[in-house]
């Protein structure tokens, strides 16, 4: 058997197995790079060499990128700006949300377009009185579009611009793409737009993605927080200082909540009052004030109430729900509002079985509800704490609350910086999206731990097992034959016939593999065909990343496909009906366009 053989018979299995999808599809592409080293197709450094690849540098760096910006809660403002803007009518609606989406997606690939703007569909969705179903898919439509935006807004622009750069010397500019990415987000909008209301299925989604828009209201309505506290700390000179917490005479007209020491213990009965502890007081703020005056105290924290919400929720601080569990470590600890917990959260109200416990102090007992505010970090730390369950996820809180703060911009500045590297070309792609990830990292708008979180690692295990069985395919002939079969075929066609056979190849496979994987695969056939042809590189390229883009008409076809599936309720087959009128459409413009902007 050839080598040339012997690799597309590793194809059709790495292929078979995709479409099989009983394994792990990153393990599918580890076994095609054994494959064809087992074969020798390969040698040892090729076989492995896919996973220092500066293309798989490059992706998982923007997914770092795209983390920051949602971690920031940039993407999630841009998308209440949307809901606040474009309405409740459908058609409006729907046009401004697949303009958002082709947006993000340019920046932070069609799968982090799609994710960010998941909650915003569902909550722009609810808003307006529709299924969600309605308008999620053409979102995970325009994803795929807006990918083709720039350069970095898919591995598959990135794979096509190496590509052409190994074969002519020269990238595809980082805004090159939009050449034909412009006019393809237009018309899928307007197919959406035109024919989405008879093609796209009614379905109820199984689950709902939480609406938290409405929280401060919310927890208002719940708690009421009409009646603050202040909490004022003793001096070393204050009159109160050896008094019984137990017998204090304070200033009329002022209630004494609870007594917190200055190791964060509250104070017991009997117990006297020393330098640095705390009063936790309620009443007028002049009563207060007077005292502050008469007893030597300092004011360490105003009142937190519906009369100060900026402060409830606001770019520094936010506030948790959180209920105590059985076996709680906080069962019997003695808690009040103005308390000050260990994580630095200040206690604002305590509830159990309903009502409101009062300004008062009161034993842990489970099923307690406790509403804390203080520092974002230490209020998402609740979701690691075994001692409470929150009510509400803190993160989503943030993104869907909080307005802009300095973590944003910092988030911004790290993307502008990033961008102008890739379009000025001052460095390789993969450098630049580096020095974006360690941005977000250097300014302390990603932890370490969130960096590794971050990343797909299955799609750098895809793409990284997947180059070499591309390598084999190119090296080992089986390229060149594959493409003088299909040069045959097409035979005195013409150019725009090839293209339409290359089309169709990619399309096929893309529906059914990954749009990376099949990019790979399908490249160096492309390229073979077109040198036999006599056909630029550019154009044949270009081709061929929008035909990897045109995902859709299964849900497997895409993972921004797959992300809208759950919270839209679609079925597998509910995709082709519109899928397969917007990949006519591609295919038009693809045809029609690519050869006249790219000289064949």
């Amino acid at each position: 058997m050839s080598d040339a053989t012997l690799s597309l018979v590793v194809l059709a299995g790495t292929v078979a197995l995709f479409v099989w999808n009983r394994l792990p599809v990153g393990l599918v592409a580890v076994l095609s790079a054994l494959a064809v080293y087992a074969t020798g197709l390969v040698d040892a450094p090729t076989a492995v060499g896919g996973f220092g690849d500066p293309v798989v540098v490059f992706i998982a760096a923007l997914f770092v990128i795209a983390a920051g910006l949602e971690r920031s809660g940039v993407t999630a403002w841009a998308g209440r700006t949307l809901v606040q803007h474009a309405g409740t009518t459908w058609g409006r609606l729907l046009v401004a949300i697949m303009a958002l989406t082709a947006l993000l997606a340019a920046v932070v690939t069609p799968n982090g377009g799609a994710a960010a703007m998941l909650p915003v569909v569902v909550l722009a969705a609810r808003r307006a009185r529709l299924r969600p179903s309605a308008l999620l898919m053409p979102t995970a439509y325009a994803a795929s579009a807006g990918a083709l935006l720039a350069l970095s807004g898919s591995p598959v622009n990135v794979i096509v611009s190496d590509a052409l750069y190994a074969e002519t010397g020269r990238r595809f500019g980082f805004f090159e793409f939009a050449l034909v990415g412009v006019p393809l987000v237009l018309v899928t909008t307007a197919v959406a737009a035109l024919v989405g209301r008879r093609l796209l299925p009614e379905r109820q989604p199984h689950e709902e993605a939480a609406d938290l828009s409405d929280h401060l209201e919310t927890i208002l309505e719940h708690y009421r927080l009409d009646e603050g506290f202040t909490r004022a700390a003793v001096r070393a000179a204050s009159p109160l200082v050896g008094a019984s917490v137990d017998g204090l005479a304070l200033t009329e007209g002022i209630a004494l909540v609870g007594v917190q020491r200055a190791d964060g213990e509250p104070g017991a009965a009997g117990d006297r009052l020393a330098p640095g502890d705390v009063l936790v007081v309620t009443g007028s703020s002049s009563r207060v004030g007077r005292l502050v005056a008469e007893h030597g105290l300092d004011v360490v924290a105003t009142p937190v109430t519906r009369a100060t919400r900026e402060s409830l929720l606001s770019r520094e601080a936010g506030v948790g729900e959180v209920v105590v569990p059985p076996r709680s470590a906080l069962v019997g600890q003695k808690v009040f509002p103005g308390q000050v917990r260990r994580n630095g959260l200040t206690v604002l109200a305590v509830h159990r079985l309903g009502h409101d416990l009062g300004a008062q102090p009161a034993d842990v007992e489970q099923g307690d509800m406790l509403l804390l505010h203080g520092p974002w970090d230490a209020v998402a730390g609740l979701a690691q704490d075994d001692d409470v369950l929150v009510v509400d996820d803190p993160a989503l809180v943030r993104q869907q609350n909080a307005p802009l703060g300095p973590a944003a911009w910092r988030a911004l500045g790290v993307l502008v910086v990033t961008v102008a590297l890739f379009a000025s070309g001052v460095t390789a792609p993969a450098v630049a999206a580096l020095v974006g990830a360690a941005g977000m990292v250097l300014l302390r708008v990603l932890s370490e731990r969130e960096v590794y979180r971050a990343v797909s690692w299955q799609t750098v295990v895809l793409i990284g097992g997947l180059i070499p069985l591309s390598v084999a395919i190119q090296t080992s002939g089986a390229a060149d034959e594959l493409a003088r079969h299909l040069v045959a075929l097409v035979g005195d066609g013409g150019t725009r016939v090839l293209f339409a056979a290359i089309f169709g190849l990619t399309v096929v496979l893309g529906q059914f593999v990954s749009n990376a994987a099949t990019v790979l695969v399908v490249t160096p056939i492309a390229l073979a065909a077109a040198h036999d042809a006599g056909v630029g590189a550019a154009p044949m390229l270009m081709l061929v990343a929008v035909a990897g883009a045109a995902s859709f008409l299964t849900p497997i076809a895409t993972p921004a496909n797959m992300i809208v599936m759950g919270p839209g309720g679609y079925r597998f087959g509910d995709y082709w009906r519109l899928g397969i009128v917007t990949t006519a459409v591609w295919f038009v413009v693809a045809i029609g366009l690519i050869p006249l902007v790219w000289s064949t």
